[in-house]
Formats: C-alpha cells, structure tokens, sequence
C-alpha cells in the first residue's frame, strides 16, 4: 500500500463514519425538538402583585385583561399575529426559558413585588415558569427572565395599538 492510499483509508474509516453519526444524532436531535414552533399552541401571560395577577393574556382565546393608569380593569379581546408568536418563540428559545426552572419565587414573603407567569403551549408539552421580580436566584436567570418578559409585554402593547386603529 502507497503513502497516499494509507491516508485515503484512514479519513475514509475515521471521518466519514463520524460525520455519519453526527448527522444522524443530530438530525434525531432536531427531529424530536420537544419546543417547535409547528406544534406551537397557544401563549399564556400573567402578571401582577403577589397572587393577584390581574393583568391577563391568553392567545388561544385572544382574551387580554389589564389594569390602566386609573386602576380599573379593561378587558378586550387582541389577536397576536403569527409574526408575533413566531418573533416570541424564537426570543424565549434565544433567552433559554426551556431550561428555566418552573418556580422562580422569592424567599421574603412580606415584600410585596411584581409577579409573573409565563407559559408556552406545544402540543406535546407545556412550559410554565412563575417568576417574581424580588428573585434571588441567578443573575443570568434573572435578567433573561426580565428580558423575556419585556419582550412579551412590548408585542402585546404593539398589539394592542394596533387593534385600537
């Protein structure tokens, strides 16, 4: 056997059976993604003061419940658009909230803080995270939660200018 044909061999029993296998691992990877956004349902919002979360958005039903500046409660109904959820899913996947962990609550309960439910509906599984804003966790958590959440609240504020139109 030549120098060359030695080398040939080699890549041939090494390389390419690797990147048979990753392609294969992958690609079942990618496949079997628990959180994609053809299987995506619906967006669940909640937030509020301790176990009082008045301010609602459900986007199954399209019901959008919040209180305004003269502290009455509005309720409307606002669709968001596929643009909307799609640019929403791809942000909580960008910020790791399927890897948040589902209770994010503070440990003082006599503060009283903002807090937030978040949940993503798939049609074959659910993430809900309970966040609050006096959460003493991580700090990386934290800010991608916060993060998150203004992202959501600043679709829903352009959602809703656009249904006042």
């Amino acid at each position: 056997m030549s120098n060359r044909s030695k080398k040939i061999f080699l890549i041939l029993s090494v390389a390419v059976p690797f990147l048979l296998y990753c392609m294969y691992y992958y690609g079942m990877m990618i496949k079997n993604a628990p959180y994609k956004f053809s299987e995506f349902e619906s967006l669940k919002f909640e937030f509020g003061y301790n176990d009082s979360l008045l301010n609602k958005y459900n986007s199954a039903t399209g019901e959008y419940q919040f209180v305004n500046r003269r502290d009455s409660v509005v309720k409307m109904n606002m669709k968001l658009t596929k643009d909307d959820l799609l640019y929403l899913h791809r942000k909580a996947a960008e910020l790791g909230f399927w890897d948040f962990p589902a209770n994010e609550l503070k440990t003082d309960s006599n503060e009283r803080s903002p807090r937030y439910l978040m949940e993503f509906k798939y049609k074959r599984k659910t993430k809900k995270v309970v966040f609050d804003a006096a959460y003493s966790g991580n700090e990386k958590l934290v800010d991608a939660n916060q993060r998150l959440i203004k992202e959501i609240q600043k679709v829903l504020t352009e959602a809703e200018a656009r249904t006042k139109k």
